[in-house]
């Protein structure tokens, strides 16, 4: 083996070492990233949860009172019933 392949295979190692360097900062920023990714998703989720909540109970709450509507519309039947049938007797 001369000189020149000593030199060759030097500045190859040298060149080597470089590209494993710039793919570990490579890796670096990849999971950055995907770590930046996954903070903003559970964030997102934690967010619709809790819009997924506030509906629910406003649903609810919306049920409740048309519930009590047509209790008092049932009511208001009645005593019109009773009303009308009362006049009619009289």
């Amino acid at each position: 083996m001369d000189i020149y392949d000593i030199n060759y295979l030097q500045q190859r190692v040298h060149e080597l070492e470089e590209k494993i360097e710039q793919l570990r900062l490579s890796r670096r920023v990849l999971m950055n990233l995907v770590e930046k990714l996954e903070r903003e998703k559970s964030g997102f989720v934690t967010r619709l949860e809790k819009e997924n909540r506030k509906l629910h109970m406003n649903n609810c709450r919306y049920a409740k009172y048309l519930l009590r509507k047509n209790r008092q519309i049932m009511e208001l039947k009645t005593q019109l019933k009773k009303a009308v049938s009362d006049n009619s007797v009289n």
